[in-house]
């Protein structure tokens, strides 16, 4: 990525000053949790490399700065982007996203993401400025069943349904292996790592996290499961899987040795989702079929 700016530390008064707190004083313009957003993502260098918002800065460190994405006064466009819709109603939205759409706008990511083609779609989403309408997320390269609020209600409706863990999200991932065992469940807290600041590691200390998972089929060196979150963190699936020695098949990010069939993206389907209709407490299921690329794989190796 393109550095924008450069500042070098040459005055000795800032000499074992926080990174953070050195950049609130001279970027006035953004506040420090903009600030430390952005060196958590890396978009932010010491010395040409990830450093931490508590990091304290030295004679002659140069900070690069490749881009600040403040999300505060970030201005969501409404773009022309065609939506898989599976289901609508006054309340909610089912979507089918495709790999390698970003849900909402981040770092790196500031357009053609689900929230700008939604704006397009629709006015009446949730009111949130940033995230409309998002109650729970996907990856980039994880396709399938996303559920949408419209309205403040449905959303604050859905968020303590999901928190309370009742809406029931169904996968299918393509791993590396062969697991012996029908099925089985992973409990392994998470928490971020702190060696790579956008990963996240099997953390003693960490969140607990939860997976179900049941083989679908086998096929030699690689395992089709069926796998339900009962937990919702952040890359759970991947990490999980990646912690019990069977990454999943094409995840570039977790896993060694799994990018043979696939490599532009982990082989990850969000195929089923349950919950209740926030206005008449229905509850109302869904499922959408394994995309092409997910199909296209399983031929290969069958």
């Amino acid at each position: 990525m393109k550095i924008n700016m450069i500042i070098k530390i040459e005055n000795p008064a800032d000499i074992n000053t926080r990174l953070d707190v050195y950049l609130v004083k001279k970027l006035e313009q953004y506040k420090r949790a903009t600030i430390q957003e952005n060196i958590l993502n890396n978009n932010i260098l010491v010395n040409g490399a990830a450093a931490k918002a508590a990091y304290k800065l030295k004679l002659n460190d140069e900070i690069s700065i490749l881009e600040i994405f403040d999300k505060e006064h970030y201005e969501l466009k409404e773009e022309s982007i065609p939506l898989d819709i599976i289901y609508e109603d006054e309340d909610v939205m089912v979507v089918n996203k495709p790999r390698h759409m970003v849900v909402h706008p981040a770092i790196g990511h500031h357009e053609h993401t689900l929230v700008n083609a939604l704006l397009s779609h629709t006015k009446e989403l949730a009111s949130s400025n940033f995230r409309p309408g998002i109650v729970h997320r996907l990856d980039k390269d994880t396709s399938g069943l996303l559920l949408v609020a419209k309205n403040d209600s449905a959303q604050a409706f859905l968020t303590k349904e999901i928190q309370a863990r009742n809406v029931k999200r169904h996968y299918m991932a393509l791993v590396i292996g062969n697991i012996s065992e029908n099925e089985g469940t992973i409990i392994a807290p998470l928490s971020k790592d702190k060696r790579h600041p956008l990963k996240r590691c099997v953390d003693i200390d960490g969140k607990d996290a939860v997976t179900f998972y049941r083989v679908i089929k086998r096929y030699g060196n690689y395992t089709l499961l069926d796998i339900e979150l009962k937990t919702g963190r952040t890359h759970q699936i991947r990490v999980h899987f990646e912690y019990i020695g069977h990454p999943l098949v094409g995840d570039m990010v977790y896993g060694k040795n799994n990018l043979t069939l696939v490599d532009d993206g982990q082989l990850l389907h969000a195929y089923k989702i349950s919950f209740l209709q926030p206005t008449t407490k229905k509850c109302l299921t869904f499922e959408t079929p394994l995309p092409s690329y997910f199909l296209a794989a399983l031929a290969k190796i069958n």
